[in-house]
């Protein structure tokens, strides 16, 4: 059995990991010219079932390395106003394994073959059952599956699926992270909750590294090459819907929101990474009607996008990527054909991926200024 992944983000690469330790040819395809072309490195809280998916699909020997560069979170998610007094609660504390995104993608591109610069153009089902990706700049791929793992712009979806559209919510935030020091240390009350003021929600994040990445690879697994990277803050100002930055940079757009905020918290974005502060949107991809079978499916945001509010965008895409694995997995021994593998595996990730998507929507409003809305007491 060969496949083909499309997109070299964390679930498509956590699949294809996947079928490697179990003997299955795969290679990635990645329409960005390099891997580092941009910045991807922003922590993620995983939940049990997506830590435990991603664990499946490594290497046992890397599972050391993967406990090291994790940690464990606690947050009690309260609201705060400017001057960090609490106003209120988000609901029931949580507890998480946080991870840093750029961390995990380079964990898990070690060992696999990626070809950058390979944009997806669209694919044909040969008369063999087979399938034939074709891209802008490199020659056709045939497989015997093609994965589309490439984000809310899909092409795969594009044509596999083109009544399944991204919808954009109109929420709009700047991003961005701080190094960690002892002054932003004490601002840990605010971590996973929101601040608002002035029409904004700031929400912050800490990532904190037992060991350093780079050091801990060196150490468990020489094979791998992490990024040499400290412990920082994550931030994230969610702006009034369809809010713009103007002629502003990210940064300044922030600071410019936050007259008068308590001085730790505007330090904070003043001591940020300029070159890895931007502007994003929220938009979703909800499944809709199930395509016809075939030697095509899709993973992750490519079908079921959803808002980061609801903490569940990246467990879903592992949760995709261990199930579709297994589901290759038991085709490659025989135990079932192709396509039996890839309905059991589209069946199931229709169902709860349906379900991350509602949820996020759902938590959305908590975290989104509305100044019809008083702030909870």
């Amino acid at each position: 059995m060969r496949v083909s992944v499309a997109g070299a983000g964390l679930g498509g690469l956590c699949l294809a990991q996947g079928l490697r330790g179990a003997g299955i040819e795969v290679d990635v395809y990645e329409r960005d010219p390099a891997i580092t072309a941009r910045f991807q490195g922003y922590r993620l809280v995983l939940d049990p079932v997506g830590f435990e998916a991603l664990r499946s699909c490594l290497p046992r020997h890397w599972h050391p390395l993967l406990d090291a560069v994790v940690s464990d979170a606690y947050v009690e998610r309260l609201a705060l106003d400017a001057q960090l007094n609490k106003i209120g609660e988000l609901g029931p504390a949580r507890s998480g394994i946080v991870v840093d995104r750029q961390v995990l993608r380079h964990l898990l591109l070690t060992g696999l073959t990626v070809h950058t610069g390979a944009a997806l153009t669209g694919y044909d089902v040969l008369d063999n059952g087979r399938v034939e990706a074709r891209f802008a700049h490199r020659d056709p791929a045939i497989a015997d599956l093609l994965v589309g793992a490439d984000g809310v712009g899909s092409a795969v979806r594009q044509v596999l699926t083109p009544q399944t559209t991204p919808r954009d919510t109109g929420v709009r935030f700047v991003i961005g992270r701080t190094p960690l020091t002892e002054q932003f240390a004490g601002l840990s009350r605010a971590y996973g909750g929101k601040i608002v003021g002035g029409g904004v929600s700031l929400l912050l994040g800490a990532m904190r590294f037992p060991v350093p990445p780079r050091q801990a690879a060196e150490k468990l697994a020489p094979e791998v090459t992490l990024p040499d990277i400290h412990d920082y803050v994550r931030w994230a100002m969610i702006l009034p819907p369809n809010g713009s930055l103007g002629t502003l940079t990210a940064q300044e757009a922030a600071l410019s929101r936050m007259e008068g905020w308590h001085p730790d918290l505007q330090a904070l974005i003043e001591q940020a990474d300029p070159d890895n502060s931007t502007l994003l949107s929220i938009g979703v991809v909800e499944p809709g009607e199930r395509w016809a079978p075939g030697p095509v499916t899709l993973l992750g945001d490519a079908i079921h996008a959803t808002s980061p509010t609801g903490g569940n965008g990246a467990n879903t895409a592992l949760r995709d990527a261990d199930l579709l694995g297994r589901c290759l997995i038991e085709a490659a021994e025989g135990r079932q054909d192709l396509l039996s593998a890839v309905d059991s595996y589209e069946r199931q990730m229709f169902e709860y991926g349906g379900e991350a998507v509602r949820h996020s929507l759902a938590a959305l409003p908590a975290f989104t200024p509305n100044p019809d809305r008083p702030e909870p007491a």
